[in-house]
């Protein structure tokens, strides 16, 4: 069966390369496995252009591969492409998609030749493409336009399930700093958790909308993980990189301010750890804040490297590793987490998916801990952003919202270095003191 064609927002940065870049460079869109590049990919070039060619290097036959093997003579590339495809392609007209192109690096290689040849444009799909077997022996060609496919925010999300009244609400309540009253936040707050409990994986999305299942969406989630944990091993032989991943939620639960190694391999030394975490980052699997020794604008000067913690991409595939003690998840587990009757903190579920939308928003993560009055206590801000010259501190709760004591303290240390303080939490919007109380569907907004 044919994927479905969900409505994402790259699209628009896709035009705007095609119209303003794809005469000077390919445009090459990084993310996840099965995260839709190559559905969005052919679907642009079906709808922007007179032809296309797809070359899927995970299945590109023999013939097809080997005529990047000698390039130098491109009318005779491009003659033989045309033939072994069946596809006519036509000068200026034309795109050629390169799908999965880590598979193949020399391809990627050859991106500078036929981006220089100018009679077709170019886009190429990929995930990994960082790591050392992927870029060895080949020059990176500078003729690309990298931009990030993540999974569904949370207003795609709500296009793809039919909904395209909630998001417009959302932004006239956020922009009026409006709260929405007891039974539409209710409302909201239902469909955002709707949201949480399946992801924005397209694949996630697709089966929901024909089960209506949310065991039978697990089954998906379940697959992707697995799939997931076979590239792992193309990261790292000895299984530590699967370890990590599995174990960044239970990492998260336990409300450190740093990642926990112990819950990925006991006696595992820290630099094994952040050695790995570039090579993770480049299968878009995870997302990494780190610690802001010096919290300010230019944080990416003062983070600290060996002081991280690790989120799961996708809240969807994070709540099913949270609760993979078994071959699926119940139903039950589901509906209470729907409901929020679940007897659990879900803390670390909520700081995993404000990560997830900051990432979506362009943001990179950082945040800060602070010694508290006695020794063996933090204070600790979730996430720091900068907007104009100035830094934002949030704070994530699922519970006490009332009580912010990181919050007050990091404000009257840093109070001239601050714009707008955010709380994030699931009750309605409200702001006192100085201080904001984002409802966390409001976060995609902010």
């Amino acid at each position: 069966m044919a994927n479905t064609i969900f409505k994402r927002k790259i699209y628009d940065e896709m035009l705007k390369w095609k119209n303003e870049q794809s005469d000077k460079c390919a445009l090459l869109i990084k993310g996840a496995r099965r995260v839709g590049k190559s559905t969005i990919a052919k679907e642009f070039a079906k709808n922007e252009f007179k032809s296309y060619i797809l070359i899927d290097f995970a299945h590109a036959s023999k013939s097809i591969i080997e005529l990047f093997d000698d390039m130098y003579d491109l009318d005779f590339f491009f003659l033989k492409l045309q033939q072994f495809s069946g596809v006519r392609l036509y000068e200026k007209e034309s795109v050629i998609i390169f799908d999965e192109v880590q598979l193949l690096p020399k391809a990627r290689q050859a991106i500078k030749y036929l981006v220089a040849d100018g009679r077709y444009k170019y886009i190429e799909t990929g995930s990994l493409l960082s790591i050392r077997k992927n870029t060895k022996d080949i020059l990176i060609p500078s003729e690309e336009h990298k931009i990030s496919m993540h999974p569904m925010d949370f207003e795609e999300f709500l296009w793809a399930i039919g909904n395209d009244i909630t998001a417009d609400t959302i932004k006239s309540l956020i922009k009026n700093k409006l709260p929405a009253g007891n039974a539409l936040h209710r409302n909201l707050l239902r469909s955002f958790r709707l949201y949480m409990l399946i992801g924005g994986m397209p694949q996630a999305v697709e089966r929901f909308l024909e089960s209506n299942n949310l065991q039978v969406v697990d089954k998906v989630k379940r697959d992707i993980i697995d799939l997931y944990e076979e590239d792992f091993s193309k990261i790292d032989r000895t299984g530590l990189a699967e370890s990590i991943y599995d174990s960044i939620p239970a990492s998260l639960s336990k409300n450190s301010s740093r990642y926990v190694l112990s819950t990925a391999k006991k006696g595992l030394k820290a630099n094994r750890v952040y050695e790995l975490i570039p090579d993770m980052l480049s299968s878009f699997t995870i997302n990494v804040a780190y610690h802001a020794s010096d919290p300010n604008v230019g944080m990416s000067l003062e983070k600290d490297i060996s002081r991280y913690k690790l989120f799961i991409s996708d809240i969807g595939l994070f709540i099913t590793l949270a609760f993979r003690d078994k071959d699926f998840t119940d139903n039950i587990i589901y509906n209470k987490l729907l409901s929020n009757k679940l007897d659990k903190n879900l803390g670390y579920i909520y700081e995993n998916v404000v990560a997830q939308m900051l990432v979506a928003k362009g943001n990179n993560l950082f945040y800060y801990t602070m010694n508290g009055e006695t020794s063996n206590h933090l204070y600790e801000i979730d996430f720091l952003i900068t907007s104009g010259n100035k830094i934002c501190p949030i704070e994530v709760k699922s519970g006490n919202y009332r009580s912010h004591k990181s919050m007050d303290v990091f404000c009257s240390k840093f109070s001239r270095r601050i714009k707008e303080k955010y709380i994030i939490h699931t009750k309605d919007y409200r702001a006192e003191n100085g201080v904001q109380y984002i409802p966390i569907y409001m976060v995609p907004f902010m």
